[in-house]
């Protein structure tokens, strides 16, 4: 370990023992951080791209929510109003029979 002032050791005592310290010159410059920072997002996007698709690829029948795919999209299905009716009537009755029953 270097123990001039020009270098900082950063370290944790709340680690294991297999922690390697990181030792980071001075120095270093906002756009030098920046930089590294960039650097750091851009491989992370390219793991989690890879992660993506691979995840596509071994679930084939769950899409990704941005993904439509090829393919017809499923038409909007429309009541009859005769079928919203019977349906609405039957509900009435259901209520009116818990209302009843609670008396």
């Amino acid at each position: 370990m270097r123990t001039d002032s020009s270098y900082i050791h950063l370290s944790s005592n709340l680690v294991t023992a297999s922690f390697q310290p990181v030792i980071y010159p001075l120095p270093m410059s906002i756009e030098t951080i920046l930089a590294e920072i960039d650097a750091e997002i851009e491989r992370l996007n390219q793991v989690r791209s890879l992660l993506a698709g691979s995840r596509a690829l071994s679930t084939p029948g769950v899409r990704s929510k941005t993904s439509k795919g090829p393919g017809k999209s499923k038409k909007k299905r429309v009541l009859s109003a005769d079928a919203r009716k019977r349906i609405a009537d039957a509900q009435r009755k259901r209520w009116a029979a818990q209302r009843a029953k609670a008396k």
